[in-house]
Parts: C-alpha cells; sequence; structure tokens
C-alpha cells in the first residue's frame, strides 16, 4: 500500500455529506490528483523541479498526493506552515516571504531542531544584516534568495537595480549562503489569454535568469533560479536558465484561475457545502448558511470580464447551477441570486435542499475551515476527515 492509500485508509469515515454540519469544506480528490499530475508532468517537460507552495492545501495529506513516494521540495507562506511540514518529514522548504529578524531566527531554531534546510527571502541590505544575528544564536547558517520584482506586482528587487550586488555581498558578509533568486509573476493574476500568459511567463524567466547572471558575474554561484505564479506555470513555453517551478492555488483551482483561462470550472477542487435556509422569492432570493465566514470576503472576480459574487453555486453533486452566484454575502448568511442579465430562472431549491459554492480564491476560502472533508466526484460519501494547519 502506497503513502496515499495509507493516508486515506487511516482516516476513512462511512459518513455522507448529508451527515455533514453545514457550511462544511468538501475537496474532491479526484480533481485534486489530476491538478496535481496535470503540473508535475509540465514540470517534467519544461526540465525544471517542481516545488509545490503549500500555502493553499495547508496539509499533509494534501502534500502526500503531491509527493506519493517521499517528501520533496516545498515552498511555505509563515514559519508555522515550515514548522507543521518539517515535523512530518518535509525538510527542503522555501519560505517565500521576507524576513524579519524575529522570523530569520525562529527559521534557523526550527532548522537546528529537524535538520530542516529552511531557505529564506530578502530583497535589502537591512534584511541581509539580520542574518549574522540569526546565525550567531543558533548557530546555524541560513540558506537566502534574493527576491526579484518582475512586473511591478511587490517587493524584490529589479534585476538591474545596482543594490542586487550590494545586498548579495551583505549576505555573504552575514555569514549566511546565497543559494539563488527567485521571482513570482502576481501580475499574472490580471492577465485572460493565452499569448498575455506567454509573455508573462517568459518575462519571469527572462528577468530572473538576468539577475542570475548578473550575481555570478559578481561572483556568486546562484545555483536555483526559481519562477512561479499558476498562471505562469500553465504557460510558460520555456524555461531554460530556470532550476525550479513553484506554483501552489493550481492543485484546487479556483474562479479567479478559471477567469485568468488556466483552469475549466470542472477542475475546482474545493467547495463549501451549505444549507438553503429561506427565500426571498419577490426579490429572486434564497438563502443559504454560508455567509463570509465560511466562503471569506475574497471577490476577486469582481474585476475580471465575469463577477462571479461571492462564488459559483452547484447542486449537491457538484453540477454547476448555470448563472446561479452568491451574490451578496453577510457574516453567516449567503444569498444566492441569477447574475444580472440572466435569462434563465432561479432553479428550484427548497429549505433544507444541499448546494456546493465554488471558491473565488481557494487559499481564502479554504482558510476558513479546519478540516477537508474529502469526496470524490459527484458520489455523496465521504472518503476521508483531512485536518488543515492555521496560525503563523
Amino acid at each position: 500500500m502506497n503513502k496515499m492509500a495509507a493516508n486515506l485508509a487511516a482516516s476513512e469515515t462511512t459518513e455522507t455529506i448529508d451527515a455533514l454540519i453545514t457550511p462544511s469544506l468538501l475537496l474532491d480528490r479526484g480533481r485534486l490528483e489530476r491538478n496535481i499530475q496535470r503540473l508535475a508532468e509540465r514540470a517534467k517537460e519544461l526540465g525544471v523541479v517542481l516545488r509545490p507552495h503549500m500555502k493553499t492545501a495547508k496539509s499533509i495529506d494534501v502534500a502526500r498526493y503531491a509527493f506519493p513516494r517521499e517528501p520533496g521540495p516545498i515552498t511555505v507562506s509563515t514559519i508555522a506552515e515550515a514548522e507543521y511540514f518539517a515535523d512530518h518529514g518535509f525538510h527542503d522548504i522555501t519560505y517565500a516571504v521576507g524576513i524579519s529578524p524575529a522570523s530569520a531566527r525562529r527559521a534557523m531554531e526550527l532548522c537546528r531542531r529537524t535538520g530542516a534546510d529552511v531557505k529564506l527571502l530578502l530583497d535589502t541590505v537591512e534584511q541581509a544584516d539580520v542574518l549574522a544575528d540569526a546565525r550567531q544564536v543558533t548557530g546555524m547558517t541560513p540558506s537566502v534568495f534574493i527576491e526579484l520584482d518582475c512586473d511591478d506586482h511587490r517587493g524584490g528587487l529589479k534585476p538591474d537595480d545596482p543594490r542586487l550586488p550590494d545586498v548579495a555581498s551583505r549576505v555573504v558578509a552575514a555569514g549566511a549562503k546565497l543559494v539563488g533568486a527567485l521571482a513570482h509573476a502576481g501580475e499574472s493574476y490580471g492577465l485572460n489569454t493565452p499569448d498575455a500568459l506567454v509573455r508573462a511567463a517568459e518575462n519571469e524567466r527572462s528577468a530572473t535568469v538576468r539577475a542570475a547572471e548578473i550575481l555570478r558575474a559578481h561572483g556568486h554561484a546562484c545555483p536555483i533560479v526559481s519562477v512561479g505564479s499558476t498562471p505562469t506555470a500553465h504557460f510558460a513555453q520555456d524555461l531554460e536558465g530556470v532550476t525550479e517551478l513553484r506554483a501552489g492555488v493550481y492543485m484546487f483551482f479556483d474562479l479567479v484561475q478559471h477567469g485568468v483561462g488556466v483552469c475549466d470550472r470542472d477542475d475546482i477542487a474545493i467547495s463549501v457545502l451549505a444549507t438553503v435556509i429561506g427565500s426571498k422569492p419577490e426579490k429572486g432570493w434564497v438563502l443559504v448558511d454560508a455567509g463570509w465566514m465560511a466562503l471569506s470576503r475574497d471577490r476577486g472576480t469582481a474585476n475580471q470580464q465575469i463577477d462571479q459574487g461571492y462564488g459559483v453555486v452547484c447542486d449537491e453533486k457538484g453540477r454547476v447551477l448555470e448563472d446561479v452566484i452568491v451574490a451578496q454575502a453577510s457574516q453567516e448568511h449567503g444569498i444566492l441570486a441569477m447574475r444580472a442579465g440572466s435569462g434563465r430562472s432561479m432553479p428550484e431549491l427548497p429549505l433544507g435542499s444541499r448546494v456546493r459554492i465554488l471558491p473565488n480564491h481557494a487559499c481564502a476560502m479554504a482558510a476558513q475551515h479546519d478540516f477537508y472533508s474529502v469526496v470524490n466526484g459527484d458520489s455523496p460519501g465521504i472518503e476521508a476527515r483531512w485536518e488543515r494547519m492555521r496560525g503563523w
């Protein structure tokens, strides 16, 4: 029995979704497996290492589907995630958030305790200087990426920024190890055509490779050249000069990624199961017991060509109810309505009936819940319950 099968067997249940208290987070195992395999094959074709980002899943059970034989390289967004996955045997970890003095020290304490290699991220000489303290206090040598800004999305240095070699020199002066350059094409989330996504992927690649070349010209080996966002990971045509690819939401996908053009709605692996608790026929509303506490406040599709409200509504088997969205959400109430301009009528959804709601942003929806109820396709059976970690 492989680790995935053993893990599923250890947590399997005999429940059905009818027994769940709603709202409840569902994870479709078949879609999860398909999404993971899709990007794994693509990374292999492109000749790069895939370093999945665990910030979406936050679950060792999901991680074992990404790495069915043994732990592999991962990315995390909190030190708590690094601690959690290190305690489960994942020791090649990139902490892809800029460091503070406290986070650098905590990461090195984790390395000392578990033997993990937690790679840190920075883009200033001030951050580089705090590495000396972390090294002195813990006795561990930090491994460090320099963060690059390839598309004016957030932090990081431009490849030709004159400060780039200075930051690299300060990393070395602090007694740390410069392992490479890292970029994230976050602006790709605002695109929606294949040509634009291909260009974004090439811009991400070329900017990061250029930075690595500059660092090498200044005497730094820069062995790892790391790029990745879910859109660019799926649309990159050539990753020459890149050594690894990062992505996270691809395991689950969501409506934002659907709007970008990366996935179909049938690829979205998580949803919130909700119960109909009332209606306002005169307004065309159906009320459910899932508000923003269950769905999140994320309105990431509001600026896309199709605004999906707080989520797209499916029947209890996961079949999309065309043009039915969560139009409004308060803390514990969701209001289902027909999309503006639709010529369809609200389907019959009597009191007590169940619906599934697809996420705008999978990371945000999942973050509202403590565990996944694992299902497969339209079967009502719950195969397992997988806990999620939380915290920072």
